[in-house]
């Protein structure tokens, strides 16, 4: 699939609406990029579609690894596997503990368990020169 250009923060707001509007419970997306490529920004625009409030706090899980959210969609995690330090350790997390969730994951690459049960893969890139973001979408 070709690659889309975000030139602005409200571009990563409407694709993250868009992918929104297509997930289904039991979708397992990654989030994949170098730091500060717009991970957590696409994933606050997703969560925030999907639980109908532009508003919502929705804080990066770098420390916490795991944020839960109940949305009129299902629930939905939002985890960050950054600071994993073992891919066991993923089981604890129980992202895939709930079959009609739709989960979120940044950093993704340090479990295969997880990149092996993704449904979507969103990989984002900076463009030379540091303005906006290119993202490309894999469906699996």
């Amino acid at each position: 699939m070709p690659g889309i250009f975000l030139p602005d923060d409200d571009a990563t707001a409407a694709l993250g609406a868009a992918l929104a509007a297509e997930l289904a419970p039991g979708d397992l997306v990654l989030l994949q990029g170098d730091l500060g490529a717009g991970k957590t920004a696409l994933a606050r625009a997703i969560i925030r579609a999907l639980a109908d409030d532009p508003a919502l706090d929705v804080p990066s899980p770098t420390f916490a690894l795991v944020q839960p959210y109940d949305t009129p969609r299902g629930a939905v995690l939002h985890a960050d596997l950054y600071r994993l330090g073992d891919p066991r350790e993923v089981d604890e997390l129980g992202l895939l503990d709930n079959p009609d969730a739709i989960v979120l994951v940044e950093w993704a690459e340090r479990s295969p368990e997880i990149t092996a049960a993704a449904t979507l893969v969103v990989a984002l890139t900076m463009p030379p020169g540091g303005d906006g973001r290119n993202a490309v979408l894999t469906r699996r």
